[in-house]
């Protein structure tokens, strides 16, 4: 008859050593059976081809193989355990990793986050001391004759809070000067007590020198200095210089 094809299993350890005590055990069972009921467990001359084997004897044999099944059972368990731990270790080790490589990333992207911020705000400064500096460095500038000395004046006045409009200022100026800041009187009362009224608005010393306006030349003769400090005087007596249609 052909061979059986069917896959033969290999025989394990475990196997082996159950099939010899099964063997062993056959062996004893058969030989035990053959000893007559009347006879002896023991004999000192046993008969030719027989063996004679006592119950006591089987009992050992029996525990031997139930040992080594045991045995053999246990180094298996042992193994397994051994691997699963070996295998919760590396899957231990592996989340450690995992994690470590996570939080790092994470710490560098914070620090990525925090260096962008700083660079933004280090470009932010600059942009406004730059501004700043632009601001700083254009100084408005105003014409040298009639209309740039107006406009200065109501420049200063509003800094300053002195009230007073461009067509006031023109009004008063053509009236007492004509224009001219380095007009002076010298016929009026003010000339005989010797302050005579000068420049654009005709102001007279000690009132330039009451109401002059910091910032501006200490000199009748500047026409900023003299329009603002005439306008101040003409808001504290008449509470602007709008208001004021002759001689003040």
């Amino acid at each position: 008859m052909p061979q059986n094809t069917r896959y033969r299993r290999t025989l394990t350890k475990h196997h082996k050593i159950a099939i010899a005590g099964v063997a062993t055990l056959g062996a004893a069972a058969i030989a035990f059976s053959a000893v007559p009921g009347n006879a002896q467990t023991t004999t000192a001359e046993p008969a030719t081809g027989q063996v004679a084997y006592s119950s006591e004897q089987i009992k050992d044999v029996k525990a031997s193989v139930t040992d080594q099944l045991a045995n053999a059972s246990l180094k298996a368990e042992a193994v397994a355990a051994k691997k699963k731990a070996a295998a919760d270790a590396a899957a231990k080790a592996a989340a450690a990793k995992k994690a470590a490589a996570a939080k790092k990333a994470a710490a560098e992207a914070a620090a990525k986050k925090k260096a962008e911020q700083a660079r933004k705000a280090k470009e932010a400064a600059s942009r406004s001391a730059a501004r700043a500096q632009v601001k700083k460095v254009v100084k408005k500038t105003y014409a040298n004759n009639l209309d740039g000395w107006i406009k200065e004046a109501l420049d200063i006045m509003d800094k300053h809070n002195i009230p007073g409009t461009y067509n006031g200022l023109y009004r008063n100026i053509m009236r007492e000067s004509s224009g001219n800041p380095n007009a002076i009187n010298n016929w009026d009362i003010n000339a005989q007590n010797g302050v005579p009224s000068i420049g654009l608005l005709q102001v007279i010393k000690p009132t330039f020198n009451a109401y002059h306006v910091a910032g501006t030349a200490w000199s009748q003769y500047d026409p900023v200095a003299n329009l603002t400090a005439a306008a101040n005087y003409a808001a504290d007596r008449y509470g602007s210089i709008d208001n004021v249609n002759s001689a003040y």
